[in-house]
């Protein structure tokens, strides 16, 4: 992994390609709490959330991170979710994209991350109509954004001299 962009990047990708259901993907700044102050978003969306639970020293500025991902769907519904309910069918529609997040997520692996692993996941109280639910995810990655860059350049018109007393190799 080059940079936590690429992270970012490549989930939001899998993502979209994946749950076509998932109408707005970003990243997690509690917008749901604030409804009235935010950007205006579809739903169902998904926030990604990303923390370091450990890092390990490799070398060279690397190093290895385990890392919690956290998968926020929001699905905003009047819809009824007691038994019976007439419409229970799609009040209960944000269980089957947890299902798809987790089958996509849970032991997944990509370009910039790998062993992917559930956590867990738990509901997340936001006092209006939407269901917001929190899964979370582990997973492995090398963070090379402190190792030094070194450009590509061409060298010309070198010389090299040296003395043209013979060795003996023994």
């Amino acid at each position: 992994m080059q940079n936590w962009k690429d992270l970012y990047k490549e989930h939001a990708t899998a993502i979209s390609d994946t749950i076509p259901a998932i109408r707005w993907i970003d990243l997690w700044h509690n917008q749901v709490n604030f409804l009235t102050e935010e950007h205006p978003f579809p739903t169902p969306a998904i926030f990604l959330s990303y923390r370091t639970l450990r890092t390990e020293d490799v070398g060279n500025k690397v190093q290895k991170v385990n890392l919690q991902v956290d998968a926020y769907l929001y699905y905003e519904t009047f819809a009824d979710t007691y038994k019976d309910a007439f419409n229970q069918d799609s009040a209960l529609e944000f269980i089957d994209l947890m299902d798809n997040i987790n089958a996509l997520f849970h032991g997944a692996e990509g370009e910039n991350f790998s062993s992917m692993r559930r956590l867990g996941f738990a509901p997340v109280d936001t006092g209006n109509a939407g269901n917001l639910y929190r899964m979370s995810y582990e997973c492995t990655l090398m963070d090379y954004s402190a190792l030094k860059e070194f450009a590509d350049h061409e060298i010309n018109d070198i010389t090299i001299e040296h003395d043209k007393t013979p060795y003996a190799l023994d």
